[in-house]
């Protein structure tokens, strides 16, 4: 079984990636119970680590009897990754959140992983459904998230749904963004509040994680 682990951050061992190395955790001890360990496969995919760029609405996608129907054609690192990630089992994709938005990184990867199997009006091109994760991750606070960012995640969730499956959601608020506060210019964060809601409530956020991932387990042998 093959699973997909997109980091969308620029950071390899930061607050989105130890997100999605605890949700691999969560699949592997889920599959486990029936199948051996070598038949899970967690690759990790670091977007920052690629050479591409988004859709160029260039429609060889969604041209009929055409050589790349259903396929995106651009020649580049995600040439030959984009056909083995819509044939996994499942995919959890996890980003940081930069003025409201997840990273440009992964938006101009999920261009080209959506819309080549997207149909205006039609059924999803995608060769198969399969559960998808999204993980977010904020340094502002649940109260926060709502005032200014309200429901504006779900136009992408519903995206995802229509060609895959309705993604399962975690939220992670009021990270801890520096190692150290007193480095760099900040004047809307309590340092000292920060590195008290990263002690107190991180390992929650760790553990929902790995619930998310054992979930995405569960429904890849019911998809």
């Amino acid at each position: 079984m093959d699973f997909y682990l997109v980091n969308g951050s620029p950071r390899k061992k930061y607050n989105t990636a130890q997100l999605l190395e605890k949700a691999s955790e969560g699949i592997i001890d889920e599959l486990k119970k029936d199948f051996d360990e070598e038949e899970i496969n967690i690759h990790q995919i670091h977007l920052y680590d690629l050479n591409y760029k988004g859709c160029k609405s260039c429609f060889h996608c969604k041209r009929i009897g055409g050589k790349y129907y259903a396929q995106c054609p651009i020649k580049d690192d995600l040439r030959e990754l984009l056909p083995k990630m819509q044939n996994a089992d499942g995919i959890i994709f996890g980003t940081p959140i930069y003025f409201g938005e997840i990273t440009g990184e992964l938006r101009s990867f999920l261009e080209r992983f959506l819309f080549s199997v997207f149909v205006y009006g039609g059924e999803s091109n995608a060769p198969k459904r399969m559960p998808i994760g999204m993980i977010y991750s904020m340094n502002v606070t649940e109260e926060v998230c709502e005032q200014i960012y309200g429901n504006k995640f779900e136009i992408l969730e519903n995206v995802i749904g229509g060609i895959y499956s309705q993604p399962h959601i975690l939220r992670v608020y009021d990270t801890y963004q520096f190692s150290d506060y007193s480095k760099y210019e900040n004047y809307a964060f309590d340092p000292e509040l920060k590195a008290k809601r990263k002690e107190e409530h991180f390992h929650i956020d760790l553990e929902d994680a790995y619930n998310l991932g054992k979930k995405i387990a569960q429904d890849s042998l019911k998809i």
